[in-house]
């Protein structure tokens, strides 16, 4: 690990030494992380890469046992394995203007996408959601690669008052014409999107992140339903139209664990592995 810093509370910035990765890796697609022989496999968004470093950045938000497992770590620590890059990337061409939107982890996600889209020609704006100012982070990236960097906060702290959803509703009534939209973060924001985009005829899509296993389309975990019509989010996704997901279900499968996951959250801190016992590539 080349670099873990947490950025606000409970948010984490992990910076990993890939190569094969991100040599790959491409705008939208994630990795599957292990941070020791037996914790869980659990996907991460790529939030950023650098080719000629050979490194991978993350941005996970500390809530059930395996992020909190991650977020222990430091510099200089390993990952037992990482796993990538998986799933489909967005389609980068010029549509015309282009949101990216995120909230908590998404923030991060958002930026390769929007980065992409701004060198395909595209006019790009980029929203930025968090309950409240102290939670905000990532501005100066983000702003770097949009032509417009807009806020809202929950509490009115910092910018707009409200959601994402609030401010694309702002966007088509002062004007814009959104060809295509880009939302990650918390399932329940990403479904209020969806359906404010549908009354206002915008374009959205959504990254996925359900309940996932393999990561390579075999256990089905991943399934989401869109319009009766089972895909999976690990090899068909993880972007899906927001117009065709059933939310509700998508909600409820997301939910089915939330109590076994309290209560495997450790109450020490885990064992981490030395640079000798994980990183094979430094051992050859």
């Amino acid at each position: 690990m080349i670099e873990k810093i947490e950025v606000v509370p409970n948010t984490h910035i992990t910076t990993i030494h890939a190569p094969a990765i991100a040599e790959k890796c491409l705008p939208g697609q994630f990795v599957i992380a292990m941070v020791s022989e037996k914790s869980e496999r659990i996907p991460y968004t790529i939030c950023d890469f650098d080719r000629e470093k050979g490194s991978i950045t993350l941005v996970t938000l500390e809530l059930g046992r395996s992020s909190r497992e991650l977020a222990l770590l430091g510099t200089g620590d390993c990952l037992a394995h990482v796993a990538g890059p998986l799933g489909e990337p967005v389609e980068v061409k010029n549509y015309g203007t282009v949101v990216c939107a995120g909230g908590c982890y998404g923030v991060g996600a958002i930026f390769p996408i929007a980065r992409a889209m701004k060198e395909a020609g595209n006019r790009v704006i980029c929203i930025e959601e968090a309950s409240s100012h102290y939670l905000l982070h990532w501005q100066d990236k983000l702003s770097a690669v949009c032509d417009e960097f807009l806020i809202v906060t929950k509490d009115g702290s910092v910018g707009m008052k409200g959601g994402i959803q609030d401010v694309i509703a702002m966007l088509v009534k002062r004007g814009e014409k959104i060809d295509q939209s880009y939302i990650i973060g918390c399932t329940f924001m990403m479904m209020l999107v969806s359906r404010v985009a549908k009354e206002l005829a915008v374009p959205v899509q959504t990254a996925m992140n359900p309940i996932m296993l393999d990561g390579t389309g075999m256990c089905g975990a991943c399934r989401v339903n869109l319009d009766g019509e089972m895909k999976f989010a690990c090899v068909d996704g993880p972007f899906f139209d927001g117009l065709k997901i059933d939310w509700e279900e998508l909600i409820k499968r997301n939910s089915a664990y939330g109590m076994q996951e309290v209560e495997s959250l450790p109450q020490s801190g885990v064992r981490v592995l030395t640079l000798a016992q994980a990183c094979r590539c430094e051992n050859k």
